[in-house]
């Protein structure tokens, strides 16, 4: 009888979760590399569907180094240049795994997140010209680059399990080693790399 009384009692519990600590900043980020934008685009995705669905192929289309140049843009809904913002929270996140002592990538993905798909991007782009290789031997792209860039990430964070110093940190940690973009130091090369903006930056 105790036993049953134990067990009702013990299913009546009720137990009582905190609320989530949610709190908003906005991160400013600095380009200390030019940035290299590669956006895809509409025909490359269109011969990348004709390629798996097996259709025969078109007569080979004159490259026009203009037209690729704007197709490699990202744009906002204002039409403004801009970037990917998973880019920034992946080269943080990676940052955590591979960088800093106590932090695991599974966890600090969960705990902040960066508002909107694209962030607009503050500075002047101009045509990249450069060669690289392909399956069928090489190419040459012609691809946006910003020279002097700057973004700033409306970031929001639960404050109970990361403080936005830590933030300020992996981003700092990501920007240096990761970077964002083509040609970045995870990709073996140097560009896209930046760090938070200090006072009076």
């Amino acid at each position: 009888m105790a036993k049953q009384k134990a067990v009702k009692e013990k299913a009546a519990q009720i137990v009582e979760i905190k609320k989530i600590n949610l709190k908003n900043a906005v991160v400013q980020i600095v380009g200390d590399s030019p940035l290299i934008v590669h956006a895809w685009s509409s025909k490359a995705k269109g011969e990348m569907l004709d390629k798996q669905m097996k259709k025969a192929k078109g007569a080979k289309i004159a490259k026009n180094p203009q037209q690729d140049y704007e197709d490699a843009f990202y744009r906002d809904e204002d039409g403004d240049p801009a970037f990917p913002t998973i880019a920034f929270k992946a080269a943080a996140v990676a940052a955590a795994g591979r960088f800093v002592d106590g932090m695991k990538m599974t966890e600090v993905r969960g705990m902040f997140h960066i508002q909107g798909d694209l962030v607009k991007i503050e500075g002047k782009p101009h045509m990249r010209e450069d060669m690289v290789r392909i399956a069928s031997g090489a190419d040459i792209r012609y691809r946006p680059e910003f020279k002097d860039w700057r973004v700033n990430l409306p970031v929001t964070f639960n404050a109970d399990a990361i403080s936005l110093e830590q933030i300020v940190n992996l981003f700092n940690q990501g920007g240096f080693g990761v970077g964002v973009g083509e040609w970045r130091p995870e990709r073996k090369g140097v560009k896209g790399m930046f760090h938070v903006a200090r006072d009076g930056e």
